[in-house]
Parts: C-alpha cells; sequence; structure tokens
C-alpha cells in the first residue's frame, strides 16, 4: 500500500509516554502510514525502546536538542509522502484518528493543516485544544481548552491547527517555509499558521479525528522559566514577521495591554522576571526573523485582522464559561 502520510514524533527524554502513543498508532485502522521519530538527544531509554518494541517505526537521533522546530523539519524533510503529520509524545490517537485527518485534508487543495479534537488525558470529558485562536492582544489560545466536548463536535475554521496533533500539506511548507528554527520551541505553530493565511490557505478543525493529550509532556509543567520567555519572546517575533505595519499600528494598544496583562499574571505566579526578559529578548532580536507580512495583499490582511477581532470575543466567551464552569 502507497504510504499517504508521515507520522512525525518529536521525542525528548519522554520514554515513559512513548508506549501508550506507539501502541495507539499500531492500532489505526488506515494503514498508509509510516512512523518517523525524531529524537532530540534523549538521556534516557527513549531509543532502546523504539528500537526494541517497536522496529516498524524509522528512529533519527540528533546529536544535540533541536527543540521542537528543529526537531520537526528533519522530520518533514525526510518525509517522502504528500502530507505531514505531527504527533506529541505525550498524546494517545483513536484508532480512526489518522484515517479521519487524511479525509479533513483531502477536501480541498488550499487547506495547509488540520487540527484535532484534542482531549484532555486525565479528564476525557473536558477539552483540550480544538483548534488555536489569536487575538488582538497578542494572546494565542487553545480553542474549547477546558470546556465541555459538546459544543465542539462540528468542523470549523480555526486561525491555525495546534502541532501537537496536527497535519499537513507537504508541498506548502515548500513554498511558505518551515517551522521558524529561532523559535526553539513554542509558538511555531501559530507562526506557521499564521504564515500559510497569509499565503492564501487556510487551517481548520476535524472534530472526528480524536486525540487524547497528557499536555506539558516535555517541558515538565504549565509555567516554567524556560517556557514562559521562549513564549514571551516568540510572541514578539510572530507579531513582527506576520502583522503588516498598518496592523502593527492599529493593534498596538491592545499588544502592549496584552503584555502589562501577562506581566502581572507572570508575576503574581513568579515568573515575572521571565516574562519580561523574554519580551526585551524578543524585540532586540526580531529583526533576525524574516518577515511574511507582504506575502498577503490588503485584502487578505484585512480578512486576518477580522479574525483577530473575532477570536478575541470567543476567547473572552470561553474564558467566562471556564470561570462560572459550564
Amino acid at each position: 500500500m502507497k504510504k499517504q502520510v508521515t507520522v512525525v514524533i518529536p521525542n525528548y527524554n519522554g520514554c515513559h509516554f512513548l508506549k501508550p502513543c506507539m501502541e495507539a498508532l499500531s492500532r489505526q485502522t488506515c494503514r498508509a502510514f509510516e512512523t518517523l521519530v525524531i529524537d532530540n538527544a534523549s538521556t534516557d531509554a527513549s531509543v532502546e525502546l523504539l528500537r526494541r518494541d517497536y522496529p516498524w517505526a524509522r528512529v533519527q537521533v540528533m546529536e544535540k536538542n533541536l527543540g521542537f522546530s528543529g526537531g520537526v523539519n528533519v522530520g518533514i524533510r525526510m518525509s517522502e509522502t504528500p502530507f505531514v503529520l505531527l504527533l506529541n509524545n505525550d498524546t494517545e490517537v483513536d484508532p480512526r484518528f489518522i484515517e479521519e485527518m487524511l479525509a479533513a485534508i483531502k477536501k480541498s487543495h488550499r487547506i495547509f493543516s488540520v487540527s484535532s479534537r484534542m482531549i484532555q488525558y486525565h479528564d476525557r470529558q473536558r477539552m483540550d485544544d480544538a483548534g488555536d485562536i489569536y487575538t488582538l492582544m497578542g494572546w494565542a489560545a487553545q480553542r474549547g481548552v477546558g470546556q465541555r466536548l459538546a459544543g465542539y463536535e462540528r468542523p470549523a475554521p480555526v486561525f491555525t491547527a495546534c502541532a501537537g496533533a496536527a497535519i499537513y500539506r507537504k508541498k506548502v511548507f515548500e513554498k511558505i517555509g518551515y517551522f521558524d528554527e529561532l523559535h526553539f520551541a513554542y509558538l511555531e505553530d501559530l507562526d506557521i499558521g499564521y504564515r500559510a493565511r497569509l499565503y492564501g490557505y487556510t487551517n481548520t478543525y476535524a472534530p472526528k479525528a480524536v486525540v487524547y493529550h497528557v499536555g506539558s509532556g516535555t517541558s515538565g509543567s504549565k509555567y516554567n522559566p524556560f517556557k514562559v520567555r521562549l513564549a514571551a519572546r516568540n510572541s514578539v517575533y510572530v507579531n513582527y514577521k506576520n502583522m503588516a505595519g498598518w496592523q502593527l499600528v492599529l493593534n498596538a494598544p491592545c499588544l502592549i495591554a496584552g503584555h502589562l496583562v501577562k506581566i502581572l499574571f507572570f508575576y503574581k505566579r513568579g515568573f515575572g522576571r521571565d516574562y519580561v526578559e523574554g519580551l526585551k529578548e524578543g524585540l532586540q532580536t526580531c529583526r533576525r526573523c524574516k518577515r511574511s507580512a507582504g506575502q498577503a495583499n490588503m485584502i487578505t490582511q484585512l480578512a486576518i485582522e477580522a479574525e483577530l477581532v473575532r477570536f478575541t470575543f470567543v476567547y473572552a466567551y470561553e474564558f467566562f464559561k471556564r470561570k462560572i464552569k459550564l
């Protein structure tokens, strides 16, 4: 059977997650796929486990940790299939997962990526991610996070796919570029989804493609100094690269307000200095990034700006629902 998709799993010291992830892949109804694990110089028993128990998976071992962006780029370039499916090691996919992801991305040649229905691994009545959204304040958010499953059963356009479990059209990478390795990790999926939009492609959500996600499997916690600093830095990169000059000016008050709120949020949790240091680094180094905003005409830029407005209200609505625990 001719392979249609390469499942690329970036791994760094994730031995304790790999068994359920690999076992779930072995039970797929669709067999037209191959599995490629990119090991980012793990020091645990990950590679030994994979080579011993899952010989059907290819394992590429890096000499050093290339981060998420660098690791998945290696996998994307190594793949020889028309589609690439990125999958976190701390996931367990439904048996029809690959079948449903392929069906969703084949609906239109203008679809760059498809985000799956990610459900919380330890609370399977709650959503983890139904595609990612982006707001005027410069906040990226998981659509549906913490919400009940019932509200996310229909396909929908999303701002970008969550790369923790998403399928991509490989030939588009050759046109728009790969994941930005300056990011190393965090917001790289937002950046490439935004870039694809500027080139005229779309990103969608496939509710029938179900995956259970532990979350923060590699970083180890929801908030830590490394993660907070990189996310702050990369948020500057995303806006510098993808927003047109007029958008940066128009959105500046909201972006500044968003960063101020984040600073207060992280100071209360002991990571305020890390967030500020990340912002400083982003402002000092953003000119190393290649701008993509010029790829879009004014109509496309206006459409994206309208989406930022719409998703700001979506974020506010879902935030309110979480607070009152609907």
